[in-house]
């Protein structure tokens, strides 16, 4: 294992140079537009895989966009680790916003990346830490360094909610069988402060309508003799929290899990500036959940927010109506044990039963996910801080997200078995705005740090 400095010294442009030209091909799932470069884009990782040595590939039909597929087997009796990825990215509007042509790659150096940055659509979500992985298996397998199996399994529809993914999974068990599952889909905290997605929340989001009147009526001639939806629609939002920033939907905590003393111990040890905090968003102080730090309120405590709210007149200069109807829209970020339809079913119930009489309340789901947590004392986990203290010199720091990604609950429940994000962007990274991109020095060093996962993995498995 030596030799993967001196491998990625010698091979570095090229490695840049190939994920250049993938980042070129606009792969936006969302738009048909493009369904020709989604397929053109299967078709260059399925070629990557092959040269990168795997025995078999495949490019995989679903209901939706393909799902390539790949895999190099050196002995059934080791562990298999199974990568997953995705090559489609998120439409590049508005383009007037980039500095460069988001299908046009160029490297900048910035103060955050001072070695060069890849300016992209994809570029760190998900193609240059998808293709990290596949650099790093081509490292292990010409220099004989690949110490057990590997599969891959990259879809094209992650940025459209994944939804012929579960129809795939369903019917290859057998194929994707594995011991553990890594995903490079997620960031660390620093370049000098690696870090390990433990924690994904889950999530449910609804839409809610009240009606009062059947029709919209003078506000001179009928407030204060008729209900007012919008009144009635925020006093009902309004009693959601109470004056400890705790949601007040009976049931809504029962399954809620408290984490330890020590792993919050752990996650404290991040570097955080509350005041760079305040500035950057330029607030004048936070705002939460008593009891816990900012920190623990964006990544292991449920949230329920309001997302967007509308109803009545709101053009220009006046009209005095009470509407008839009034909407919200609301999601509720959940931890894990907390279960999306059930966690729905019970706003739902709440929600309808503050209604005062005078109005009539519809709650409509919309879509939701299972939260998810990797125990830190999981040989995965294991193996993965091994990996980075070897190359970062440092123990990487547990990290709750506080978003969510469904798929890998999915897989939990499909595949049985844990999945380890090891992710290498930074948030300043700009995924899904414009002007996304990834550090050409982060793109290395997550080629050099897989190699050890693999490495790791296999011994502590023995």
């Amino acid at each position: 294992m030596d030799t993967i400095n001196e491998y990625i010294d010698q091979h570095k442009d090229r490695f840049i140079n190939e994920l250049i030209e993938l980042l070129k091909i606009p792969s936006v799932s969302a738009d048909s537009a493009f369904t020709q470069d989604v397929l053109d884009t299967a078709k260059a990782v399925k070629n990557a895989l092959d040269k990168a040595g795997c025995d078999k590939t495949e490019i995989c039909e679903t209901p939706g966009y393909p799902v390539v597929y790949g895999e190099k087997i050196i002995d059934p009796k080791l562990p298999t680790v199974l990568v997953y990825g995705h090559y489609d990215v998120q439409p590049a509007d508005p383009y007037n916003l980039w500095d460069s042509p988001p299908f046009e790659p160029t490297i900048k150096k910035t103060e955050a990346h001072p070695d060069g940055a890849i300016y992209a659509r994809g570029a760190c979500d998900d193609k240059g830490q998808m293709y990290m992985h596949v650099k790093a298996l081509e490292y292990m397998t010409q220099t004989g360094n690949l110490p057990c199996n590997v599969k891959f399994m990259i879809e094209g529809e992650e940025e459209v909610g994944s939804e012929n993914l579960g129809w795939f999974i369903e019917r290859n068990h057998e194929k994707l069988k594995n011991d553990v599952i890594l995903i490079s889909d997620t960031g660390m905290i620093a370049k000098d402060v690696p870090s390990i997605t433990t924690g994904l929340r889950g999530l449910s989001y609804v839409e809610v309508e009240v009606t009062g009147p059947n029709r919209d009526l003078h506000s001179g001639l009928y407030g204060g003799a008729v209900a007012n939806p919008i009144n009635i629609l925020t006093k009902m939002i309004s009693s959601l929290h109470d004056e400890n920033n705790h949601i007040t939907v009976p049931g809504f905590y029962d399954k809620v899990e408290e984490l330890s003393a020590e792993e919050r111990a752990q996650m404290a040890e991040a570097p955080f500036s509350l005041d760079a905090y305040k500035q950057a968003l330029d607030i004048d102080d936070v705002y939460g959940e008593t009891g816990y730090t900012t920190n623990e309120r964006n990544s292991i405590r449920p949230t329920l927010d309001v997302n967007g709210i509308w109803g009545g007149y709101i053009g220009e200069g006046a009209k005095t109506v009470i509407p008839s109807k009034a909407y919200a829209k609301i999601s509720m970020r959940l931890v894990p044990n907390q279960d999306w339809q059930e966690i729905t079913e019970l706003f739902k119930k709440h929600f309808e039963s503050i209604a005062p009489n005078g109005v009539r309340v519809k709650v409509t789901p919309h879509h939701g996910g299972q939260g998810y947590v990797t125990p830190i004392d999981s040989l995965g986990y294991q193996a993965a801080s091994k990996a980075y203290e070897t190359t970062f010199e440092k123990t990487p720091i547990p990290q709750r997200s506080g978003g969510s990604i469904p798929i890998v609950s999915l897989f939990e429940k499909e595949l049985k078995s844990k999945t380890i994000l090891m992710g290498f962007g930074l948030d300043t990274d700009a995924i899904h705005s414009p002007n996304e991109h990834f550090g050409v020095w982060n793109y290395l060093k997550g080629i050099e740090t897989i190699p050890w996962f693999y490495k790791y993995f296999t011994e502590l498995n023995d």
